[in-house]
């Protein structure tokens, strides 16, 4: 008789019994890795196709993970992935049969946002398994890898700055610093005694300002004026903090203007004129922090921006719809499509696929920007897992960044030092959907006298950035810079 042992995976009210004889995989670290005990997350991924599953676009694309959570595991000591493992789309007994690849990871939780790719993170390379028939096989992965922090090269045009945060080192009870790639006009070394404006750029979800490691062209972003162009990194260890002070990841707005930008104009020569541009994610970024600190920024250019009114959070009306995952007539929502049309990836996937992959990922992201923080220390979630029912007391909390009703509820305290300063523009054919909440903005501030500049441009989220696209942002800032200029 088998022995049968009882379990609870982490979908909200879902109990499952497992039996003894379940798929397993048994995991281990060496300890040439790490000589002390572990205690965190550690995850499975499993790809058909992908050679380093753990490179896979978590929620982008669909594939086998697992998470299981362990306390105070010795090197070389196994442990066990089996149906009782938080799973995704599948319990392992119930994966399709065949080959894959496989790859372990523990998660030290050090501050990256990717959990495949953050410092001090252990793994395994990839190996291949042979799923049967023969569920009761186990099978072992050792992981004798560690992810290390590739250093950054300067050059004369690219330069590093890594500023400690005394905001965020109190927040997170160590030491923070903010890290920005810095890059540098041909006129910046050729002529000592001149200052120059500042463009403070936001990467989209995932980017990161060490792509400008070994940069040896001078920055020509802004064509006819010298700008020092300023990449932000906004990753942090829930995702993107896209520099809004919340609750969950701590006063980034506030050490970005009080501490990042003091540090910047005092080791660069800038001539007091910042600017701000960012796309996707960043995108939000910049025109947050622009309505949030309206005097700090002469000009903000926000492309494809996440969305900027939650009535229209990529197709849905957060504070009237109940459930992410369907419409009122039960057809499944999508959160990405191909060219704003065909259906690419649901909400459901979408959420699922994270809620096991537990950080770092696009949708807890914004949970961990725009929620209030539990007891335990973690976001509230928008969306329960397994239903995808929405949690009204969340959205209420999300409202104070909804930059809409911001803009609505504030323009009058806001107005002198913010009108005529934002250009919006978007793709059509947005992947995500996020053009609709741009034309939401745009209509229902209309009667505000924003002065805002709005540009809609044929292309998806991707392949926007056109030089017809560029050169209008461009044209914007410098029309700011003019302006500023001219006070």
């Amino acid at each position: 008789m088998k022995k049968i042992l009882l379990f609870s995976i982490a979908l909200p009210g879902i109990f499952c019994v497992f039996s003894a004889s379940a798929q397993q995989i048994r995991v281990s670290y060496s300890s040439q890795q790490a000589a002390d005990r572990f205690s965190g997350n550690v995850f499975l991924y499993l790809s058909k196709e992908n050679p380093e599953p753990k490179s896979g676009y978590v929620g982008l694309t669909s594939f086998p993970v697992y998470r299981i959570n362990v306390k105070n595991i010795k090197p070389d000591e196994a442990v066990t992935f089996n149906d009782a493992a938080v799973s995704y789309p599948v319990k392992l007994s119930d994966l399709e049969r065949g080959e894959y690849f496989v790859q372990a990871v523990w998660d030290k939780n050090t501050g990256d946002h990717t959990i495949s790719e953050t410092i001090g993170n252990i793994y395994s390379k990839p190996v291949k398994f042979n799923f049967t028939k023969k569920t009761e096989a186990a099978f072992t992965v050792s992981c004798t890898e560690t992810v290390k922090e590739k250093p950054f090269v300067e050059t004369d045009y690219a330069k590093e700055l890594r500023v400690t945060s005394r905001l965020l080192s109190d927040f997170y009870k160590k030491q923070f610093s903010l890290k920005v790639a810095v890059a540098l006009p041909e006129a910046y070394l050729k002529e000592p005694g001149r200052k120059f404006p500042v463009l403070y750029y936001v990467t989209g979800f995932g980017g990161d300002y060490r792509r400008m490691s070994g940069y040896k062209n001078p920055e020509s972003f802004m064509d006819t004026v010298p700008f020092i162009r300023v990449v932000l990194d906004g990753n942090c260890p829930t995702g993107h903090s896209v520099y809004a002070n919340s609750q969950n990841n701590g006063p980034w707005g506030d050490a970005m203007v009080k501490e990042l930008i003091p540090a910047i104009e005092e080791k660069f020569r800038c001539d007091g004129a910042r600017f701000l541009m960012g796309h996707s994610s960043g995108g939000w970024t910049v025109l947050w922090l622009q309505t949030q600190y309206p005097s700090v920024f002469a000009g903000t250019w926000a492309s494809s921006p996440d969305p900027v009114d939650f009535r229209n959070f990529s197709g849905v009306d957060l504070y009237t719809e109940k459930n992410l995952y369907r419409g009122k007539d039960s057809s499944l929502r999508w959160i990405a499509t191909v060219a704003g049309r065909f259906p690419w990836i649901s909400m459901k996937q979408m959420v699922q696929m994270e809620h096991v992959v537990n950080r770092g990922e696009q949708m807890q992201s914004f949970d961990a920007v725009f929620s209030q923080r539990k007891a335990d220390g973690s976001p509230r979630n928008l969306v329960n897992a397994a239903t995808g029912e929405i949690d009204m007391e969340t959205v209420n909390h999300w409202k104070q960044y909804d930059i809409c009703q911001f803009l609505k509820n504030n323009w009058g305290t806001i107005q002198s030092n913010l009108q005529g300063k934002v250009r919006i523009s978007a793709g059509e054919q947005d992947n995500f959907l996020l053009n609709h909440a741009v034309h939401l903005l745009e209509k229902e501030t209309k009667d505000l006298n924003t002065g805002f500049e709005y540009g809609y441009f044929p292309g998806d989220h991707f392949t926007v950035f056109t030089k017809e696209y560029q050169a209008a942002g461009v044209k914007f800032l410098l029309d700011r810079y003019a302006a500023f200029k001219s006070k």
